[in-house]
């Protein structure tokens, strides 16, 4: 005799395919409290502005995308001289325009969330436009990932394993 939490419904039944919904059920909720645990903590350290880190973000994947798959650019000048991120690696530019196109927001509200973004000194902005993320804002929220965020997730996904194995 198997317990309810071993018992699995015949294949090809329709208890299967509510066995199967109520699992992927299961499964978004662990995801949906993670996303909301992290969205909270998230509005609160950047000052309660939700788009501060959507902009931080599209910065800095913007200039990390080359270095993503362990490509990088050879030239030299491209961070701000006083702030070389990434062990002194040239980091792909963006500008308030292409952030605007990549978020959909209007180039008006990123440009002034921009300037917040380098008054927390977490943005470098070149005479030309160009915009880097800083070393500090590295710093700070690499470690931020380190430690709490992606642990947090893998452990998510191994409860949602361990759920889908039942």
């Amino acid at each position: 005799m198997t317990t309810p939490q071993t018992e699995r419904p015949a294949a090809g039944s329709g208890a299967d395919h509510v066995h199967g919904q109520r699992l992927l059920r299961n499964v978004a909720l662990l995801l949906a409290r993670y996303e909301v645990r992290k969205l909270r903590r998230t509005f609160e350290e950047f000052e309660r502005d939700i788009l501060l880190p959507i902009l931080l973000g599209e910065i800095a994947l913007h200039n990390l995308g080359e270095l993503e798959n362990g490509h990088e650019k050879s030239e030299r000048g491209s961070p701000a001289e006083d702030d070389q991120p990434c062990d002194q690696r040239v980091l792909r530019p963006c500008n308030a325009y292409s952030i605007a196109a990549a978020t959909g927001l209007p180039r008006e509200t990123v440009r002034r969330k921009i300037v917040r973004l380098v008054e927390l000194g977490w943005i470098n902005r070149r005479h030309n436009g160009h915009l880097y993320i800083s070393s500090d804002a590295l710093s700070r929220f690499g470690e931020v990932l380190q430690s709490r965020e992606l642990p947090e997730l893998l452990a998510i996904a191994d409860q949602a394993r361990r759920l889908m194995a039942r």
